[in-house]
């Protein structure tokens, strides 16, 4: 393992994170992206949990959706209001951009659609290339919130523009948002299964114009009545038109994100990770060790990873 910090370095880097100062959380990101970054995580959550930052009530939000959908836009926006009306708080944003299939590079265009406050200390937005991992996030996002957590309220976690069926974001997000548009396709989108069952909430976005607002709402809302019967509790999620343009929406929309509570068992994210990891590393080979996991979630994310490399290498053997 190459020493990424010393000890101190790291103590005052987390310091100065807490602080709200940038440049040191950015460059403990930097570190966590690394593909060898194994040990450091080990390391810095350590550290973090005994310098008292365990982000047991910060509360991550996910925004996902088609591309075009407006998620950039309406998350600035969001973002605006938030600094504004939510002085005692503090917030994070998460964007992740298409990689390329060629090049592997990335435009991180969303830094285009967000004008935030540069000296502005309560709020922290990193880029994230897709690095072509399915599901709209990337393969180091969970990490990153992780991290995050740590020193902000609110997580927001912008995915890469999905098709169908990628949920992976509403399984590490508190609170998850499908973003779409009135009329954006064809109606039978609104009916199929997949991702129309996972959402807590649902955003229709760009609704600039009321009429075809409002036929694409009793569109969605019947639709969803179909879902009553396994939706948790049987009640319709609710659903929010909202408008950048007009501003129409958005202060309440920022008001329900912030009656949001953290997942009383966020500690089923780490299984659901590890065995993403598992699967990654291992393929489906990998994944018949996975039942170890069981139910116990006594054991964090590095603990169980450094496991199942001992466990699955020594099978290979």
């Amino acid at each position: 393992m190459t020493v990424r910090f010393a000890e101190k370095e790291l103590k005052e880097l987390i310091q100065e994170a807490s602080q709200g100062e940038k440049y040191p959380l950015a460059k403990l990101i930097s570190e966590l992206e690394k593909p060898d970054s194994f040990e450091f995580r080990k390391v810095l959550f350590k550290e973090l949990e005994n310098s008292g930052f365990n982000g047991d009530k910060s509360v991550t939000i996910g925004f996902t959706g088609t591309p075009g959908a407006g998620k950039s836009s309406l998350l600035g926006e969001i973002s605006t209001n938030f600094l504004q009306n939510v002085p005692d708080k503090k917030m994070a944003v998460v964007a992740i951009d298409p990689s390329s299939h060629i090049s592997g590079g990335s435009l991180l265009g969303d830094r285009t659609r967000l004008s935030l406050p540069v000296r502005e200390k309560r709020i922290f937005f990193r880029s994230q290339p897709s690095q072509l991992e399915l599901g709209g996030l990337n393969p180091y996002t969970y990490h990153v919130i992780r991290l995050l957590r740590c020193f902000f309220d609110f997580i927001f976690v912008e995915t890469v523009g999905i098709g169908q069926n990628e949920i992976e974001v509403s399984k590490l997000a508190d609170l998850s948002f499908l973003v779409m548009v009135p009329l954006g396709g064809d109606q039978i989108q609104f009916m199929k299964s997949g991702i129309m069952e996972v959402p807590d909430a649902f955003i229709l976005n760009k609704c600039d114009e009321e009429n075809l607002a409002r036929a694409s709402y009793h569109t969605l809302s019947t639709t969803l009545e179909f879902l009553r019967d396994i939706v948790p509790g049987g009640s319709i999620p609710p659903i929010f038109l909202t408008s950048v343009k007009t501003k129409k929406g958005i202060q309440e929309l920022l008001d329900f994100v912030l009656k949001s509570k953290p997942h009383p068992k966020r500690s089923s994210e780490t299984k659901v990770q590890i065995e993403k990891w598992i699967k990654t590393e291992y393929g489906n080979f990998g994944l018949s060790f996975s039942e170890k996991l069981g139910n116990n979630t006594q054991k964090n994310y590095e603990e169980w990873e450094n496991f199942f490399n001992s466990e699955i290498r020594s099978k290979l053997k």
